[in-house]
């Protein structure tokens, strides 16, 4: 009886349930027939749903999951307590719906004796990105003594992959191979995929080539590895070729990888022949092909053929809008690629992230703060989507405009802040000359456990450089050397660079030549560093190594070359190398032919520097500055104001290098009231802030008129600091002309300043030795003993038939030394015959005339 009572419960209970399914709108199920449904008709009633899961998207989705509950609603009301395949595919609806709360309730309710729910759920936490989940759930299964079978290891396997856990998979493998499942298309497939995007490129290949069955996906995975590796171009041209030869034809994706790798390396030749043969199986306007062809123009250069094959593409879709206007910006074709984003718009395909991530660039470029503020506030007011490549191009945008504030907004104002917005904001900082900020960023990186990769470290250097602070750099290199960075050449050529500006030049030779690959960019640093050391004739010894080792000149190298031969001066290698210059594409480029006016200038040659100048095709501000900057040099002060005077005629304004060089003119010509003049000019009609630079030349130019105190009152009047040598000019000057008082202190403030340079330690003791004060000379002398300053002896070049002379002071090093001091001597005597008296106390003052030294 109380059985009986039971069975009625549950009756009702069931009508109840089926009663309540069907007044749901959209019911499949008629409650009269609720007891009749086995489970071979509820699994025939699943199998369309399940079927209808493969293609979820937003809209479908919900009725799905419906349908799918109402079915497992089902199976409880007809108590089918034997949940086994049934159960499974309600489980695998579950994961494809992504409920996942729902489903590990459902696990716990099957058969787990099978490997089907377990690759269920493994498939599922793999979907999520649980893959340390999914992986111990794996290894659960094993425990629990469950065999996997052939579905099991494709999910397993891709969440190795997701965590990057290599010898994880490698184990995996293994067991596979023990299995049996290793020739299975998919294991063998996830293997080869794995193995590939984690640079296992070798046994990628054997497993591929093992592979009795191989479709057009495991080629493509094939292709995408070799693809991704830099060193394995010439792998993917022949696995292609062989690819071609086999009984598998290539598809879209297939040409769409090759094509790609054609545009980063350039292989115009067999990158036109694909585009042939992807005409010939009718793939050209296929949408990953098309993209990538033009992507591939794009990187040629051949803008029009881009242009063509983008205006035959019938439907263009948003990456197909992309890869055009990025094809345009990496050309520098701002206004095109300006036109085309309006016609995208207006062609109702609606820009997103990437779009303005391609166009800012430019915009940084042309330095056009309208431009890029006017992008920007599209990109806020359509609400785009702020990923971390848009927030970099914009922050990057606003830096190069020199708008430090507004990218430190966007900064601060970024709910996530990854490593990648740390370097844009470190690089920024550094670029506009504020490298205690960009440190302190790093430190914050830091702080906040971000791992600073290879740019980072690079961006972070040449703040360290810039501030000199060795020490830090000096820790950044040991990082670099421990992650083992230093091989990657824009890092090595960073670090170079640090040591040299550091004044450690020995230390930037040694990373230098331990490099194992040097690009120009490499040969160029150490040239300039070279130059910027003092050091010219190692500066040209480099500047031949380059050239033996193989590497191409560019305007840079010849630009650094010359100088160091002005520095030097070496004519005879500045005309081999002008004479290189004619040969070579390097014969139209503005800035070297300015580097020749300055070397012809600085090796005493002036005509010919005027004659390169005449016949320059092209002039701009900075070949007129080095022509001003030449004649201003040789004291012809009436030449240099013509040529300033013709800069305006031409059209070009000047700048505050133009105006650095009127004055220095002027005050190697003794021509105070022109100097003061063109000062004044500088900052009241043009409006340029002085620099200071600007307040050296003037503290000079009062200095050699004798002018000491209007000197001292032009750094009285400054509105920066001073800086040592701006003292230094002052203390040379009092030297001149014996102002003492003056002296001390301009020598209390360039002790503070430089006290390792010694030449500041010597004016100050020929200052008083000339007064007689030989109690202070001695002092001075005890001071640098004390200190450990050095005096770096002087040198002098002189040109001789094509070979440079080197002396020096108080040093008979030249091998004809002896002759040349006897006739120093014999000459030294004819003019005291004459009546000459050589002048040993310097304290006269000496009066210029005010007039130009060329003027009779």
């Amino acid at each position: 009886m109380l059985c009986k009572s039971r069975n009625i419960c549950s009756i009702y209970r069931s009508i109840s349930v089926a009663a309540a399914l069907s007044s749901k709108p959209n019911s499949h199920f008629i409650p009269d027939s609720v007891f009749h449904y086995t489970e071979e008709v509820l699994a025939s009633k699943l199998a369309p749903i399940l079927q209808s899961c493969t293609s979820l998207t937003e809209s479908n989705i919900g009725s799905v999951l419906k349908k799918g509950k109402q079915v497992h609603a089902q199976v409880t009301v007809n108590g089918i307590d034997n949940l086994g395949i049934l159960g499974t595919r309600i489980l695998g609806m579950y994961v494809l719906c992504n409920r996942f709360t729902d489903a590990k309730n459902l696990f716990f309710q099957l058969q787990l004796c099978y490997a089907s729910p377990w690759n269920w759920l493994i498939r599922g936490y793999t979907i999520m990105g649980r893959f340390n989940l999914a992986i111990l759930l794996f290894f659960k299964m094993l425990v629990f003594g469950t065999n996997p079978d052939k579905y099991t290891f494709p999910y397993v396997i891709k969440a190795c992959a997701g965590i990057n856990a290599v010898k994880l998979g490698k184990w995996l493998h293994g067991m596979v191979q023990s299995s049996g499942f290793e020739d299975d298309v998919f294991v063998g497939s996830a293997f080869i995929k794995f193995y590939a995007e984690n640079g296992c490129l070798g046994d990628a290949r054997l497993l591929f080539d093992k592979m009795s069955q191989r479709d057009s996906v495991l080629w493509n995975v094939m292709l995408n590895g070799y693809a991704k590796d830099e060193q394995s171009v010439n792998d993917v041209v022949e696995l292609f070729r062989e690819m071609r030869r086999s009984e598998t034809k290539p598809n879209s994706v297939t040409y769409a990888c090759v094509l790609s790798v054609c545009a980063s390396e350039t292989m115009v030749k067999f990158g036109c022949q694909l585009h042939g043969l992807v005409v010939r199986c009718g793939l050209e306007m296929d949408s990953p092909v098309a993209n990538t062809l033009i992507a591939m123009y794009s990187k040629f250069c051949s803008l029009f053929d881009a242009r063509k094959l983008f205006d035959l593409v019938p439907q263009a879709d948003r990456v197909t809008w992309n890869g055009m206007i990025g094809g345009y910006v990496q050309n520098g074709c701002m206004d095109e690629a300006l036109e085309l984003f309006h016609e995208m718009v207006a062609s109702s395909v609606k820009p997103d992230s990437i779009t303005f991530a391609s166009l800012l660039p430019l915009v940084s470029i042309s330095e056009d703060l309208h431009q890029g503020k006017a992008i920007h506030g599209y990109i806020v007011r359509h609400d785009v989507s702020m990923d971390v490549f848009l927030k970099n191009a914009i922050i990057d945008m606003y830096f190069k405009c020199g708008k430090v504030e507004a990218a430190r907004n966007i900064f601060n104002c970024s709910p996530a802040v990854d490593v990648v917005i740390c370097t844009a904001m470190i690089s920024g900082f550094v670029l506009n000359g504020m490298s205690f900020d960009a440190l302190e960023v790093f430190r914050w990186l830091l702080i906040k456990k971000m791992r600073p990769n290879p740019v980072t470290l690079a961006s972070t250097l040449p703040a360290c450089a810039n501030l000199a602070a060795l020490r830090i750099g000096k820790e950044l290199h040991g990082v670099i050397a421990k992650r083992g960075f230093q091989e990657i050449l824009y890092v090595g050529s960073a670090v170079t660079d640090m040591y040299a500006k550091c004044g450690r030049l020995d230390l930037a030779q040694q990373v230098f030549r331990r490099m194992s690959d040097r690009d120009v960019v490499c040969w160029n640093s150490m040239i300039t560093s070279c130059c910027q050391n003092a050091e010219p004739e190692l500066a040209i010894d480099f500047f031949h190594q380059m050239g033996a080792d193989g590497a191409k000149y560019d305007c840079v190298s010849i630009s650094s070359a010359l100088s160091a031969c002005a520095n030097l001066p070496a004519l005879h290698y500045g005309k081999e190398i002008h004479g290189f210059i004619m040969k070579s594409a390097f014969s139209s480029d503005v800035f070297v032919e300015s580097a020749l006016i300055d070397m012809y200038a600085k090796c005493g040659n002036l005509e010919v520097a005027w004659r390169v100048f005449d016949l320059m095709a092209h002039k701009n501000e900075v070949s007129w500055n080095s022509i001003i900057a030449a004649y201003g040099n040789h004291g012809l002060l009436k030449d240099c104001l013509d040529l300033f005077h013709g800069m305006q005629k031409d059209g070009f304004q000047p700048d505050h290098v133009t105006f650095l060089a009127i004055i220095s003119a002027c005050g190697h010509s003794g021509r105070v009231e022109e100097g003061k003049h063109y000062f004044n000019c500088m900052t009241k009609e043009y409006g340029i802030t002085p620099r200071m630079e600007h307040y050296a030349c003037m503290v000079d130019l009062f200095g050699r008129a004798g002018l000491v105190e209007e000197a001292f009152g032009v750094i009285k009047s400054m509105p920066i600091a001073p800086d040592a040598g701006i003292w230094g000019t002052l203390l040379g000057a009092c030297r001149l002309h014996g102002n003492t008082e003056l002296a001390e202190m301009a020598s209390e403030h360039l002790l503070g300043l430089d006290p390792q340079n010694s030449g500041y330690y010597i004016l100050q003791a020929n200052l008083h030795a000339n007064a007689g004060k030989w109690d202070m000379v001695s002092k001075i002398r005890h001071m640098m003993k004390e200190r450990g300053v050095q005096k770096i002896p002087g040198y002098s070049w002189t040109e001789v038939n094509n070979g440079t002379h080197i002396f020096g002071a108080a040093v008979a090093s030249h091998p004809q030394s002896a002759q040349i001091y006897l006739l120093l001597d014999n000459l030294l005597m004819e003019l005291q015959n004459e009546g000459y008296v050589p002048q040993i106390n310097l304290q006269q003052q000496h009066n210029y005339p005010q007039k130009s030294v060329n003027s009779d």
